[in-house]
């Protein structure tokens, strides 16, 4: 592992095919150096646990801090693939990156919210509506993500469940994760009316839209938010492309909007809409698919080569649907976006 250069150093990086470059300095990562200059690379969780982030080094050196041994090998990274959420320059760096966005990506705004309502679709799922400023356009993708800046400074992340242009305020989707700091107070304490602080939007899960390939929407559990700002995003554009979601959990319960989305289908005849549920019990009366949900994908579509996948949810199930749609499926590796939901113990460091 190369050691870090002097913090007052600044280096170029230079992204290929596009050709793209911009500066960073030695203390600070690629990825915050992209972002802060308006370079739309690739990245989801920031932390080095999820590996969307993955690129390819085609000249220069770069330091890695601590990142998970699943979001880049020690044999990917000896094979010069590097996570540029972790990765710091120690010279100029010429980047291979297939999802840069064009210029212009949308700017990080940090804000005040207010809460304007709490309401409890599924034991350990709250949906908020949260009123952004008046006075602030706030620009994102559907699809994309924003962070909650809580009192002590730490972050949490969350998709926007709503497309833009959706009304004056935003909507998230929080499950409860017992012990979870933010979590914990906003199915205890929180209130409407209270203020949070955010910053965003983040994140380069969203649609592609110079395609015009079927799209297979793959979700786990509040992996639906963002695929739900997705459809409504393709409603209101106007894309007719074939769109078929897959969306799985462990009990019935857990398609918290199951109702929303068959209310969908009749405003979009292109959607198809599959439920998968993995662990109901005899009380649940469950008649539909069963089993892993992207294992349904495979059952349905064993041919994927003609198709772009959006998959969001636990990691386990974004890597094995990555794993098996490429090997098994054929879908070309580019045409798989996704955005794992790394919690705070998924980021943490082993």
């Amino acid at each position: 592992m190369t050691a870090p250069a002097d913090a007052t150093t600044t280096f170029s990086v230079t992204v290929q095919p596009s050709g793209r470059a911009f500066s960073t300095q030695a203390d600070e990562t690629i990825l915050a150096a992209g972002i802060r200059q308006g370079i739309g690379l690739p990245y989801g969780c920031k932390d080095g646990a999820c590996g969307s982030c993955k690129c390819k080094l085609l000249s220069g050196s770069v330091h890695h801090s601590l990142h998970q041994a699943k979001a880049l090998s020690e044999q990917e990274e000896a094979a010069g693939l590097v996570l540029t959420c972790c990765a710091t320059a120690q010279s100029d760096v010429v980047l291979e990156s297939r999802q840069v966005t064009e210029a212009g990506a949308l700017p990080i705004k940090k804000m005040p919210t207010r809460v304007t309502t709490l309401q409890r679709v599924s034991d350990d799922v709250m949906v908020l509506q949260l009123q952004l400023p008046a006075n602030d356009n706030f620009a994102y993708r559907a699809g994309q993500y924003v962070e909650f800046i809580l009192r002590d400074g730490a972050r949490r992340s969350y998709s926007m469940a709503s497309a833009p242009g959706q009304g004056a305020g935003m909507e998230l989707h929080i499950r409860h994760m017992p012990g979870g700091k933010f979590t914990d107070h906003v199915f205890g304490a929180m209130k409407e009316k209270e203020i949070l602080r955010l910053e965003g939007p983040y994140g380069s899960f969203f649609l592609r839209e110079d395609s015009d390939k079927p799209i297979v929407l793959l979700a786990s559990g509040t992996g639906f938010a963002p695929v739900k700002a997705l459809l409504e995003h393709m409603l209101a554009q106007g894309i007719a492309r074939p769109v078929t979601l897959y969306w799985g959990g462990r009990r019935p319960a857990d398609l918290y909007m199951d109702a929303w989305v068959q209310d969908m289908q009749q405003r979009m005849p292109q959607l198809t809409y599959v439920p998968v549920v993995s662990n109901a019990l005899p009380d649940d009366a469950w008649q539909g698919r069963t089993g892993f949900v992207h294992r349904a994908v495979l059952d349905d579509l064993p041919d994927l080569r003609g198709h772009q996948v959006y998959a969001c949810g636990a990691p386990i199930v974004v890597d094995s649907a990555r794993a098996d749609f490429c090997a098994l499926a054929g879908l070309p590796e580019e045409e798989f976006f996704a955005d794992a939901f790394t919690s705070e113990a998924d980021k943490a460091h082993v």
